[in-house]
């Protein structure tokens, strides 16, 4: 009987040459599993952005591209329409009502968006101490923001009308009464005044947020130069919190021009004496609504509104480019 007798080779645990190593005994996971794990991968961010995807899609996509089609049609209420190319662009241009529409929403911008810049700003210097009793005032000033437009419209209704609450106050001291809801002019000013009011707590908000992360150590050194509170203000406040200025330009811009309530409640459907306190979206739902709405004309107008918004916003985001620059 022969006792089999070990190689070098195999004592040292290495394949002898000429001959390839022995592979590894099997795992019970296949050689390829890795590769298409890496390769299916992808699909699972689309799977968990899908639900927010679809509902964006219907809600927003959709009627968008709905409306650009139906600003090349003659479409009404009840009736599909046919294409009609731009018959209604060029009938815009001759529309007077839709010049009377574009001047009001102009100039609510150019009324609006200056006061929503500087006067939330000041507001939050005011509240950003942390003094006992400021959280009252704080929420005081956010009330108007969280209350319903409708409500908000008719207090100021009833307080503006020749009979409120105002014309008693200026008739006492022999003002007489003023015609804050007649006049052209003056009802447009005093829409702008409840918008104002509206949101000075909200933008108040957001620059709160931008004074927090303010070095406390730039006002600190600002004082040790001898810089006086206001000097604070225009060389450490300004600076820090000119993108957040932008940023409420902007968002302040696009939701003035596209205003229709503050109006509507103020001024009635008609839009005012004559219609002169029209604004561009009161023109899109007076020609787009009832059983006769013109509902391709209506999103011609929807579709300059979306376009001039954008302008204001690509204008806004320049201006700012050129300053950093």
């Amino acid at each position: 009987m022969t006792t089999p007798t070990t190689s070098p080779a195999a004592a040292s645990g290495k394949a002898p040459k000429g001959r390839a190593p022995s592979s590894p005994p099997p795992t019970g996971r296949p050689r390829g599993g890795r590769s298409r794990i890496r390769r299916q991968l992808p699909v699972s961010p689309w799977l968990f952005a899908a639900p927010g995807l679809l509902v964006a899609g219907a809600f927003s996509l959709y009627p968008f591209l709905s409306t650009v089609a139906n600003s090349f049609t003659d479409r009404r209420t009840l009736l599909p329409g046919r294409f009609v190319a731009l018959d209604n662009y060029r009938e815009m241009l001759g529309d007077e009502m839709f010049w009377i529409g574009l001047r009001n929403s102009t100039l609510y911008v150019l009324g609006v968006v200056p006061a929503l810049v500087v006067l939330p700003l000041l507001l939050a210097l005011l509240v950003e101490k942390q003094i006992p009793g400021i959280t009252f005032f704080r929420s005081a000033f956010y009330t108007p923001v969280v209350a319903s437009i409708v409500v908000v419209g008719l207090i100021w209704v009833w307080l503006l009308d020749e009979r409120g609450l105002v014309n008693s106050v200026l008739e006492v001291v022999g003002a007489g009464p003023v015609g804050f809801l007649s006049d052209q002019w003056l009802l447009l000013l005093s829409a702008m005044t409840v918008t104002v009011w509206k949101g000075l707590g909200y933008y108040m908000i957001i620059y709160l947020a931008a004074l927090g992360n303010v070095p406390r150590e730039l006002h600190e050194a600002a004082s040790v130069d001898g810089a006086g509170p206001v000097r604070r203000f225009l060389t450490v406040t300004l600076p820090a919190v000119r993108s957040t200025m932008v940023l409420v330009a902007a968002l302040s811009s696009v939701a003035a021009f596209k205003v229709f309530s503050e109006v509507y409640l103020m001024a009635g459907p008609g839009g005012g004496p004559a219609g002169e306190d029209t604004t561009l979206v009161m023109l899109v739902q007076r020609t787009g609504t009832g059983l006769s709405g013109r509902v391709g004309y209506s999103a011609a107008i929807s579709v300059v509104v979306f376009a001039v918004t954008v302008a204001l916003m690509l204008l806004v985001l320049r201006a700012d480019r050129k300053e950093d620059a």
